[in-house]
This record gives structure tokens, C-alpha cells and sequence, in this order.
């Protein structure tokens, strides 16, 4: 019998000051068995970028065929499951949510929404370039590699973010669960509607009311992935007004019903979708079991 594919994924979390504008830096390390692969879906998310040391992975944004990724690839704010495989290779991740979009990229976010780029040939991310060359050291402990992705970080800082409160202030507002509609979000702001939609247009990729039907999704799906049970009836966040206008939304951004998402083998996300929960608002660092926190703390053992 041919040997499987394994995958292992370790987090670390980055330096304090560092927080607000990226999620935990992790590892996937996918083990070559005998030399088949692993597949699986991402749910809608910010911005992130991975590092590959290996073969690059395969992926599409929504239906469609899944075609070579680049050894830097950032996928942009994603309204869309993204289907990838991976092969035998050293993966190191890094998510940006919208207060690191507004302190490190040069670009409007709305014009990345939904689809992969190379990350070394885009100017947009040019601060990020110099992380592949650590990434793709094979001489490096992981440890060491994250060591010197924080560092590398903290030595971006300086970079000017003058709308900085705002998009933390809407971001905040995004993940309240009791924000219902636009028109909340705008009065919590104090934007017009029009300022609004600019504000998440540049910052955030999407216009507010699909942003808040993006949050209400997955705060669904981390009750669901939370629950050990695995129970949708348990798990349909309250904004909804019932289980039909739920299933449309997971449709919708998902390209499948809760039930066939239910029923997929999720190698990959098993592992690492508790965090990305946590990364994304939709749950709390204190809410995952012991064994799902943060494993590795950067500010201990620095180089």
C-alpha cells in the first residue's frame, strides 16, 4: 500500500508590536510519502501570502481548474473558497488583514479581491519580497526562519499608515456581531455611506454589506468547526433569519452546500482552521481547546 502524503503545521506568534497587521506566522511542512499530494479548500478571507521551499502549490479561486502557484504567491481578500494541492514542500504563511494592507501595501485592495498574483513581480508587495529568500533557507531551523521573518518585520515599522484608526476602528465594527447592516457600520464610523464605500474598497477589497455577510458566514463556520458535535443547526449565526437565507450565503461564498462541506476530508484546514477562525474575528484566541493555542513564542530564544 502506497504511503500518503502528511502534512504538520506549528504557529508562531509574532512580536507584539507586530499584532495588529499580521496573523500568526505558520508552517506547513508536507511530508512526500510516496510522492502523491494533499488537497483541500480555504473559506474567505483577508489577504495572505505564502513562502514555499519545495514545489509551489496548486490553486484556483472558485470553480475552475487549479493551475502552479509562484514560490511568493499572495492571494488577495477572498469572497470565494480557494481549492489548492500540495506537494512535498516547506510552506511558511503569513495573513494581512486590513491594518497591515494599510501600513504595507501600495494598492487598492479591491483590485486583488478574488484572485491569486506573484508576489515578487507585483510592486504591491515588494516590502515582502526579501521573506522567500529566508523562507527558502534549508539550512535554517524553522525556529530560526521565524525568528528572522519577525525580525524582518519589525524592521518595516517605520512605514507611514495615516488611515490606521479608521480601518482598525472598521474592522472592529465588522466583527461585532451585533452590527446588522450598513447603516450601523456607517454611524459607528461616523462616515457617510459614500466615505464608507471607499474606506472598504481601499482597505478591505469588498463593499461593507458583502463584508458583514462574509463575517456572519464565518462566524457560522467556527461555531460549526468548534462544536464537537459538528452541528449547522447549532452553529447558524443569529443575523440570520433562517436556515434557507444560511445555506444561500455558504453557496454563495463557499461553491457548496454546509452539508457537502461537511462530508469533504479537510486534511489541511483540520489542522490549521481553528486559528484562522481566530485570525479572522469569527473567534477568540481563548475560546480554542489548549492544544489548538499558539505553540511558539518568538519572544523567547530570539537570535
Amino acid at each position: 500500500m502506497s504511503a500518503a502524503p502528511s502534512i504538520e503545521v506549528s504557529f508562531y506568534r509574532l512580536s507584539e508590536a507586530l499584532q495588529p497587521y499580521f496573523t500568526a506566522l505558520y508552517l506547513f511542512e508536507i511530508d512526500g510519502g510516496d510522492g502523491g499530494s494533499i488537497e483541500d479548500c480555504l473559506h474567505p478571507e483577508w489577504t495572505a501570502m505564502r513562502f514555499t521551499r519545495g514545489t509551489p502549490p496548486l490553486a484556483t479561486v472558485g470553480p475552475g481548474e487549479m493551475v502552479p502557484q509562484w514560490p511568493f504567491v499572495v492571494s488577495g481578500p477572498n469572497s470565494r473558497s480557494i481549492r489548492f494541492r500540495l506537494h512535498p514542500a516547506r510552506i511558511w504563511g503569513l495573513g494581512l488583514p486590513p491594518a497591515g494592507w494599510a501600513k504595507f501595501v501600495d494598492g487598492r485592495a479591491c483590485d486583488f479581491i478574488d484572485r491569486t498574483v506573484d508576489g515578487m513581480a507585483d510592486p504591491a508587495f515588494r516590502i515582502f519580497a526579501p521573506i522567500l529568500a529566508l523562507a527558502q533557507d534549508a539550512t535554517a531551523s524553522p525556529e530560526a526562519v521565524a525568528r528572522r521573518i519577525d525580525a524582518y518585520l519589525l524592521s518595516q515599522l517605520d512605514q507611514p499608515s495615516p488611515h490606521e484608526p479608521l480601518v482598525a476602528a472598521c474592522h472592529a465594527a465588522l466583527r461585532d456581531a451585533d452590527v446588522a447592516n450598513v447603516a450601523q457600520l456607517g454611524e459607528l464610523l461616523g462616515l457617510s455611506a459614500r466615505s464608507l464605500e471607499r474606506l472598504c474598497a481601499r482597505y478591505f477589497g469588498f463593499p461593507p454589506k458583502l463584508l458583514l455577510r462574509r463575517q456572519r458566514l464565518l462566524r457560522s463556520v467556527a461555531r460549526f468547526m468548534l462544536d464537537p458535535c459538528h452541528r449547522w443547526s447549532q452553529a447558524i449565526d443569529r443575523q440570520y433569519h433562517d436556515q434557507a437565507q444560511f445555506v444561500r450565503d455558504f453557496r454563495a461564498f463557499m461553491g457548496m452546500t454546509p452539508s457537502e462541506y461537511a462530508d469533504a476530508p479537510h486534511p489541511v484546514m483540520d489542522k490549521i482552521l481553528a486559528h484562522r477562525m481566530v485570525d479572522l474575528g469569527a473567534a477568540r484566541q481563548a475560546d480554542l481547546p489548549v492544544a489548538l493555542r499558539y505553540t511558539r513564542d518568538l519572544q523567547a530564544g530570539r537570535e
